[in-house]
């Protein structure tokens, strides 16, 4: 079961579990994906963003075209606000901080995004720590822009990736299986009402399990980050 955080007749709300894709792979089209299994028990939905696979976190899809078109207009201009918690390795030397590396994706075999300042297309991520352990800190992101990996490629980029994030230079990791990051908080206009709720969803066991290791408070509520 997947857990639905809000639901009413034009937006559903659900917190994606790690390892499960939104929309069904090219290479294996028939494995299980989030809007598939949504849609066995809530009709059709469209996808309004996207969380990379390996990511967990909170979504929400539209229920009718009037509402995904709204929503659509919120995430082109960045009006709604998406915070991640992720566990990097290192400590800042900053407590908040501003990254602005310029992106360009799909590079190589493996389809990573990279940094490069003449080719690639401007993006913005504030980061915030939380909390620093001995070796490792976790902290609040919010991307201004939605590039496709910009969290993962611009902590990368100030010497900090995520914890067990190889394809950006992290070391291997025994205590999380996949690169640690959760998308913590999203925040829109509600397109029937007017209103701006905040959605928040609680840390998997995995990303838990991996701060206890580290020594790491799991408890710290992020600040939104100002942009």
């Amino acid at each position: 079961m997947i857990p639905i955080l809000y639901q009413d007749d034009h937006l559903l709300v659900v917190d994606k579990p790690a390892g499960l894709p939104v929309l069904p792979d090219g290479w294996t089209p028939e494995a299980p994906c989030l809007r598939r299994m949504l849609e066995a028990e809530f009709g059709s939905i469209f996808v309004v963003h996207r969380l990379d696979k390996v990511t967990s976190g909170v979504m929400v899809f539209a229920r009718d075209a009037e509402t995904h078109r709204h929503l659509n207009g919120q995430f082109e201009q960045h009006t709604a606000r998406k915070i991640y918690h992720a566990i990097v390795e290192g400590r800042p030397d900053w407590q908040v901080h501003s990254a602005a590396h310029k992106l360009r994706m799909n590079v190589g075999k493996k389809h990573r995004t990279v940094v490069d300042h003449g080719r690639g297309k401007p993006a913005s991520t504030m980061f915030q720590v939380l909390e620093r352990g001995q070796d490792h800190s976790l902290i609040a992101a919010a991307p201004v822009s939605g590039r496709t990996h910009q969290v993962r490629v611009h902590a990368a980029a100030l010497g900090h990736p995520l914890l067990a994030d190889v394809l950006y230079g992290a070391s291997p990791s025994r205590l999380i299986a996949r690169p640690a990051l959760h998308a913590a908080e999203l925040s829109f206009v509600h397109p029937a009402t007017g209103e701006r709720p905040l959605f928040a969803a609680p840390y998997p066991d995995d990303f838990v399990r991996a701060l206890e290791a580290l020594g790491i408070n799991n408890e710290s509520t992020a600040k939104t980050p100002k942009t």
